[in-house]
């Protein structure tokens, strides 16, 4: 039930939540102005330009650079990304971003770390779907990598779920570390909050940041102020991240 509250209580909030609220006050108060408020809404958060402005935001900070250039810790912790469901009876899963998977699969040959861990995404609404690390772990095998280098959690099912799940495996793995050092795989706009996360779990996290959602050097143009679905879905997608930063510095 948590879960499924975690995920319907931020929709409130986002753009088009806010605009439904404004249209039934509207349509209680029969009072223009709200409709006028929805509309503004609406219109600003559609844009492209606020969504690019956005991505930005959440992704300050962060960038891309080569394996070669960071340390070597205790392991590699590649978070997941989801994977959807093919239509068929074969019920194939399909990569949905694999920038996460080749992160850690580089780190790894670049000697950065003795173990690669896949966290094992899943989600109730989708049982049929195999868990995310199990699969990462067959390819992991096809691209060279050592099967007794690699471990996956189990099923989990949000980023809290995963970092305690992750130091479990740390725990039970005959470290005497007190403290230790993994390097994070996961994307740039969702590494502060899973950095955060696994740091009270009691790890020291060096970020390496992928997927990438903001581009750099875009110039602005006329397109930039024509309400788009892509511009709406890249301002809810911050606005939801910001939620998610919240909740963990008030509540953890």
């Amino acid at each position: 039930m948590i879960l499924y509250l975690s995920k319907i209580l931020p929709n409130l909030f986002l753009p088009i939540g806010v605009t439904f609220a404004l249209l039934l006050v509207a349509a209680f108060t029969r009072k223009w102005i709200f409709v006028w408020f929805a509309v503004i809404v609406f219109y600003v958060c559609s844009i492209p330009l606020t969504g690019r402005l956005a991505l930005r935001g959440i992704e300050r900070g962060m960038e891309r650079r080569p394996p070669a250039e960071f340390p070597k810790v205790d392991g590699i912790v590649v978070l997941s990304g989801g994977r959807p469901i093919a239509p068929g009876d074969a019920k194939v899963s399909e990569w949905a971003d694999a920038d996460r998977f080749f992160g850690g699969i580089e780190l790894y040959k670049a000697g950065k770390a003795p173990l690669l861990v896949f966290t094992g995404g899943w989600a109730p609404w989708n049982p049929d779907a195999v868990i995310e690390g199990e699969i990462l772990i067959r390819f992991a095998t096809e691209y060279g990598i050592p099967e007794e280098s690699l471990m996956t959690t189990g099923k989990v099912v949000n980023t809290a779920e995963e970092a305690a799940a992750v130091a479990a495996i740390f725990r039970s793995n005959q470290s005497s570390e007190d403290k230790p050092k993994i390097l994070l795989v996961t994307s740039a706009f969702h590494m502060p909050r899973a950095g955060k996360q696994f740091e009270l779990e009691g790890f020291e996290v060096v970020s390496f940041p992928v997927d990438f959602l903001s581009s750099g050097g875009v110039r602005l143009s006329l397109l930039d102020f024509i309400p788009t679905a892509q511009g709406l879905s890249e301002t809810s997608l911050a606005l939801r991240e910001l939620y998610g930063r919240a909740f963990v510095a008030v509540f953890r």
